[in-house]
């Protein structure tokens, strides 16, 4: 191999040493600031692994304003070449990113459509590369609450600490919408925030140079964009998550300073003093209150004050105050507090959320089709869809919602085996296309049953998840 393409091994692994070393060093010293960072973003193994990620990435197959993808790359003029080209860019300080191409894609369970902004393959490279340096950085100072677009975070563990708080009388939840998030962040607040870390006056230029790469709509025109991470790019979560950090640290203050032990709490609340937490993934946040409704609207106007510095602002028409036993939907779960049956207890409930499963059976009604071409495919396509969504719905009280799911896609396919086969009885394609009993099922592949998939108690990790680079490095394969 030449020498700019590393062995992939090899690479990894210095990235990974390098990462754990920028992340020990922030969080040793929360006020450090970082020179030198752009030697890193032009490293050869950096650019690897960026390349790696870019390359298998699903959205690798869409292109760019310059109508490039990643599968045009090797039978083109090659990735060593590709890579060498935009190092000797960012070396030679000519890098200049291009626009976004605007894509279009409808909300799910509404009639309104988000904004994707497509980069052209080598920005995407070089993104990834700025986000390999600068995440070990960043996320050493990043509140536990928040858990979106977070490396060994998931969603999971946002509903775990929801279920937590509810079972323990925080009952009034601030549920809360940034209007047009990602649309409305100042880059003048943002960049403040990224300086704070990094003093390195090239990554600076290259970070705000790609918030203002400006997009190239549907229709041909260039848009500036003066505000905003447009939505679609590698680097846009983590700069999102650096701007919404305003909030978290507002929470925590308020948090470590007032309520951080036991009696602390216990002594607010017998002053009539409210007790509150902040849960947040992304954009989509709640703040679970131990108090009364009126001290939630409160916190709604305060959190709504120190989100303005950042250009945001909350939704009027979603953000409401609910108590836990009304219940309310949060990252596709429905969260409600019900008396256990049989007994006289309170317990706090995670379910899907009519909007999901709607959204499921929607997806399923759209693959099965007198148009597709063979049962077999059409049951691995089914099964995908299926297994994904209970899997992400499995560690809530999905049983029962899971047995509806595979009664209504056991029927669904029945129908188009009656379609497909000109109104055959279901004993018929029992005998002639099945291979056994009710199964439906073609050439080995058999209908997954969503209710055989198990559902599991999905335990709040608390505050204690560690981060790729807290564990030892491996030693270094060419070692």
């Amino acid at each position: 191999m030449g020498a700019l393409l590393l062995e992939p091994k090899t690479a990894e692994w210095r990235v990974l040493s390098i990462q754990t070393k920028l992340h020990r060093w922030a969080g040793e010293d929360r006020a450090r600031r970082f020179d030198d960072l752009f030697n890193l973003v032009a490293d050869p193994a950096f650019l690897v692994v960026a390349w790696r990620r870019v390359r298998g990435n699903t959205g690798s197959r869409t292109a760019g304003v310059d109508g490039l993808t990643a599968r045009d790359v090797p039978a083109g003029w090659g990735e060593e070449a590709f890579l060498n080209k935009i190092r000797e860019q960012l070396r030679a300080r000519t890098f200049q990113p291009l626009p976004v191409r605007e894509r279009l894609i409808p909300k799910p369970g509404t009639s309104k459509k988000r904004r994707l902004g497509i980069p052209v393959l080598a920005d995407r490279v070089v993104q990834a590369s700025l986000k390999l340096v600068l995440e070990p950085i960043f996320e050493a100072g990043f509140a536990p609450c928040s858990y979106g677009f977070r490396p060994n975070r998931r969603a999971h563990d946002a509903i775990a600490e929801i279920h937590h708080m509810g079972s323990h009388r925080y009952e009034w939840v601030l549920e809360a919408d940034i209007e047009a998030c990602f649309d409305t962040i100042s880059h003048t607040a943002l960049m403040d925030r990224v300086r704070a870390r990094v003093g390195d006056k090239r990554v600076l230029a290259l970070v705000k140079a790609f918030c203002k790469a400006g997009i190239l709509t549907d229709l041909g025109r260039q848009e500036q964009t003066s505000a905003s991470t447009p939505q679609g790019g590698i680097l846009s979560p983590l700069l999102a998550n650096i701007a919404l950090s305003v909030l978290d640290e507002w929470f925590m203050a308020e948090h470590q300073q007032a309520m951080a032990t036991v009696r602390q709490r216990d002594n607010r609340r017998r002053r009539g003093l409210a007790n509150w937490r902040l849960v947040r993934y992304a954009d989509d946040w709640v703040a679970m209150v131990n108090g009364t409704r009126h001290d939630a609207e409160q916190l709604r106007e305060q959190a709504a004050a120190v989100l303005v510095p950042m250009g945001l602002r909350l939704s009027e028409a979603k953000t409401s105050v609910t108590h836990i036993d009304d219940g309310f939907v949060f990252l596709g779960h429905h969260i409600q507090r019900r008396r256990k049956r049989g007994t006289r207890k309170w317990t706090v409930y995670t379910y899907p959320s009519k909007k999901a499963i709607n959204t499921v059976i929607a997806k399923v009604r759209a693959l099965v089709h007198p148009g597709q071409p063979d049962l077999r495919t059409l049951l691995i396509r089914v099964n995908a869809v299926i297994r994904g969504w209970c899997n992400y719905f499995r560690h809530g009280s999905s049983k029962r919602t899971f047995s509806y799911l595979g009664h209504y896609v056991w029927h669904r396919l029945y129908w188009w085996l009656r379609k497909r086969h000109g109104g055959m009885s279901w004993r018929k394609i029992r005998t002639r296309l099945l291979d056994s009993g009710w199964e439906i099922s073609a050439q080995g592949t058999v209908l997954l049953d969503a209710a055989s998939i198990p559902v599991t108690r999905y335990r709040w990790r608390a505050w204690d998840i560690p981060t790729p680079w807290s564990r030892r490095t491996e030693p270094s394969p060419a070692a």
